[in-house]
């Protein structure tokens, strides 16, 4: 672990230093190319964007779909999308509506029924029928949704740290009106969001190449777009609070892999938890084990040393543990 002299060479926390980018996260370079693919939904014309990756290598037939989660976007899979089309797979990697380089709605339902819903109609519009679908995070929940309502549709399912793993309301975490979610994301900043990803995403850990993606993140708080960015956070802080995907797992038909951090902690609203509750909250080897039992012949991959984002922190030995699972029958 960094000694805090060497964090504070190593992170400067200088807010002058923090690029603001616009409020589809204008500015912030990807590491492939950015389409956008144009729909109607709820009454308003959206746009999700989305990267489409050839294989680099001798390609395979098949299509990977990458799904980013919460406080990520679809460039922070970086790394596996280098590994999945080196491995012959064509990558799928969009922005959820909300989210990064996608269309901002002020006024939106955010459920992961609907999110799902529009993938699926942008995969469609690309041809595509029957992806593996690889989940994060936020996106973990989604691509649970996903594989429920399409199950002939999918290939594989890899869950990498999925939150969603347990149901907070029922355990004690308190409800929060998306008012008080709002307050909160209006509160973000590169510092508060350093400290969190490295204490939850990297397990105390930091590397210089994680700044890219904590200032990615503040600099959409930044710049012209810090109000509607917190204001689509905050309904999705609600959505993921309140629409629990955990009692579903037995209905889960597709091959699944959960690849999962054992050091990560992380559960919605833990910090409004009751004190006494918050310690047994995002118990991810507790959650992984559990849901592996209870998603029908799920594979368990567990990661000792890593946190919640493991295709960050050491992205060799995830992606090789996930391009393992998906040649797997």
């Amino acid at each position: 672990m960094l000694t805090a002299l060497a964090l504070a060479i190593a992170l400067p926390a200088s807010a002058a230093e923090q690029p603001a980018y616009g409020p589809r996260l204008e500015g912030f370079d990807y590491p492939h190319p950015v389409r956008t693919h144009a729909f109607s939904s709820q009454r308003q014309d959206l746009e999700m964007a989305y990267m489409d990756i050839a294989p680099t290598g001798p390609a395979n037939g098949r299509t990977a779909l990458l799904l980013h989660g919460k406080n990520f976007c679809a460039a922070t899979w970086k790394d596996t999308i280098t590994a999945l089309a080196g491995a012959g797979y064509r990558v799928i990697a969009p922005d959820q509506v909300g989210f990064c380089k996608s269309s901002k709605p002020a006024h939106y339902q955010f459920s992961l029924a609907g999110l799902a819903d529009n993938t699926h109609a942008l995969l469609k519009a690309l041809g595509i029928d029957k992806p593996v679908v690889i989940g994060h995070s936020m996106g973990g929940m989604l691509a649970i949704r996903y594989a429920l309502m399409f199950p002939q549709e999918v290939q594989h399912l890899a869950l990498v740290n999925p939150i969603g793993l347990e149901d907070w309301k029922s355990v004690g975490v308190p409800y929060q009106s998306v008012d008080q979610w709002y307050a909160s994301e209006l509160k973000t900043s590169f510092e508060r969001i350093r400290q969190y990803q490295m204490d939850v995403y990297y397990a105390g850990t930091w590397r210089p190449e994680f700044e890219r993606w904590a200032r990615m993140q503040a600099g959409l708080y930044a710049g012209a777009g810090k109000q509607v960015n917190a204001w689509d956070q905050a309904l999705t802080d609600d959505m993921v609070y309140s629409q629990p995907v955990v009692y579903e797992f037995p209905r889960i038909a597709v091959p699944t892999t959960l690849l999962i951090g054992q050091l990560d902690r992380t559960a919605i609203g833990k910090a409004a938890a009751p004190a006494q509750i918050r310690p047994t909250l995002g118990n991810y080897p507790v959650l992984g084990k559990r849901a592996a039992r209870a998603i029908p012949g799920a594979r368990l991959v567990e990661f000792a040393e890593l946190g919640h984002s493991p295709q960050v922190q050491d992205p060799a030995r995830f992606n090789a543990a996930l391009l393992q699972a998906l040649a797997t029958p």
